[in-house]
């Protein structure tokens, strides 16, 4: 055999060994994905964070060491200590040049509360009463209407009685 041969022939035997180790791979891989597969994810359902509301008092303790606050990172480091954000201060600040007084206590989330039933009342009725004033408008343009086409036949309309009205 020649050197060409050889060389041929040692590549085959290589390609050969090659090939079969790339075909074992995947049955590795495969024994890797089905051992990862037993382990699960975490089942446990994490309760949703709630929000946090900070007091008045602690608004103004918390701005009071701020505006205390002289070296360089004192303040990043009582925010750091409080569990705070910097936009935390800065709108507590605007709260307080406001002069909101309000703004310093923590504002309740949701739906406003339903009103109760003396003011459902009140509703009702001025609505009917928009809705009687409207009828008694149409009731009168009706009228002068009629009026007015009876005066153009000649005809006279008998005037109601005011005790009739009442």
């Amino acid at each position: 055999m020649n050197k060409q041969q050889i060389n041929g022939l040692t590549s085959a035997l290589g390609a050969a060994e090659r090939s079969e180790a790339e075909r074992s791979e995947p049955e590795r891989s495969v024994a890797a994905s089905k051992a990862g597969a037993e382990r699960h994810a975490n089942p446990e359902v994490r309760p949703r964070p709630k929000r946090r509301s900070f007091p008045a008092a602690y608004k103004r303790k918390i701005l009071a060491e701020a505006d205390a606050a002289t070296g360089s990172g004192s303040i990043g480091a009582l925010l750091r200590k409080e569990g705070l954000y910097s936009s935390h201060l800065s709108k507590w600040r605007q709260e307080r040049s406001a002069g909101i007084t309000q703004g310093l206590t923590p504002r309740t989330r949701g739906p406003k509360p339903q009103n109760d039933a003396s003011t459902k009342e009140v509703q009702r009725l001025l609505r009917e009463n928009e809705r009687l004033t409207e009828r008694l408008r149409k009731a009168e343009i009706i009228i002068d209407v009629q009026k007015k086409v009876a005066t153009l036949l000649g005809r006279t309309l008998a005037t109601p009685d005011p005790e009739d009205l009442l």
